[in-house]
């Protein structure tokens, strides 16, 4: 089976992107994975640090490594927005096949030098594993949002710059980046997040030297996807919008069963649910 980097190589490549889907639960994961094999696409399952210790660590891994191993297929774990270097030493330790330090709430030269322990770290315990570093601050909060959320500024200006994700690559190491472009986590209840700079995303690319991941993907448009991806964009992060379809699925399914009590038969229409957006996304992502 090729590797997670040789899997993003090939999506640049193409001009594809890889679609990255966030779990805390087991039907997620299968819902996210039924669509996947059904596209017959490679996929990365992503957890938060809230996740993982709802989840729990070693047994995401061992989740996702079964499924993997069952049915020799490219579905990849990834250690999503992590705070702190112990963080990621845990997620290292665990088996995780990528890492995320999240450090745009700190300094550039602070951000830079956990970066770089970080990917030191990772590098000596796998080779093979890939770490991501963030540059400029996209909010923090999967949910949805009244307002561009406090912090978050999505002006021109403010747009992470080329010189300095040059320097930020070139200085920590790290094989990802994610990069501000205006995107931002979350969903805004209007409907529609903010455009795009799809310009910018063409000049970090081409300044970074290394693959871009494309955080905060519920509510951009799909015609924003397709021109980022076109533009340098090789992994795109959805998590909003699965959970709320999970959400809304759980509700009518509840409703509609209102005497059942055994998950697994009115669960079954929320996994339904979770594979519905994630189809989407991928064919959107994969031109299909």
């Amino acid at each position: 089976m090729k590797t997670l980097k040789e899997i993003i190589i090939e999506a640049e490549e193409k001009k594809v992107a890889i679609g990255h889907f966030n779990i805390s639960n087991l039907e997620t994961l299968r819902g996210i994975f039924n669509a996947a094999r059904t596209l017959e696409l490679p996929v990365i399952i992503g957890t938060s640090e809230g996740e993982r210790k709802f989840v729990g660590v070693k047994q995401v891994v061992a989740l996702v490594r079964s499924l993997r191993e069952e049915h020799d297929y490219p579905i990849f774990l990834n250690a999503d927005h992590t705070y702190s270097f112990d963080g990621v030493k845990e997620a290292v330790d665990a088996g995780y096949d990528a890492v995320i330090f999240d450090g745009t709430k700190l300094p550039i030269k602070e951000n830079t030098k956990i970066m770089k322990q970080c990917v030191e770290y990772a590098k000596s315990v796998n080779p093979d594993i890939l770490v991501e570093g963030e540059i400029g601050y996209i909010g923090s909060s999967s949910k949805l949002l009244d307002e561009v959320p406090e912090g978050v500024s999505i002006a021109e200006e403010t747009l992470t710059k080329p010189e300095e994700l040059k320097h930020f690559v070139k200085d920590t190491g790290v094989d990802l980046v994610a990069p501000a472009v205006g995107n931002l986590h979350g969903m805004l209840k209007s409907g529609r997040n903010p455009a795009l700079d799809i310009k910018r995303i063409e000049e970090l690319r081409e300044a970074g030297g290394v693959p871009m991941v494309l955080h905060g993907g519920s509510g951009i448009t799909d015609e924003d996807f397709v021109k980022a991806i076109k533009a340098g964009i090789s992994i795109v992060h959805i998590n909003t919008e699965i959970r709320i379809a999970y959400k809304k699925a759980l509700q009518i399914a509840l409703q509609e069963n209102s005497d059942e009590i055994a998950p697994y038969k009115y669960m079954k229409e929320v996994a339904h649910a979770v594979e519905d957006v994630v189809e989407k996304r991928l064919k959107l992502f994969n031109h299909q």
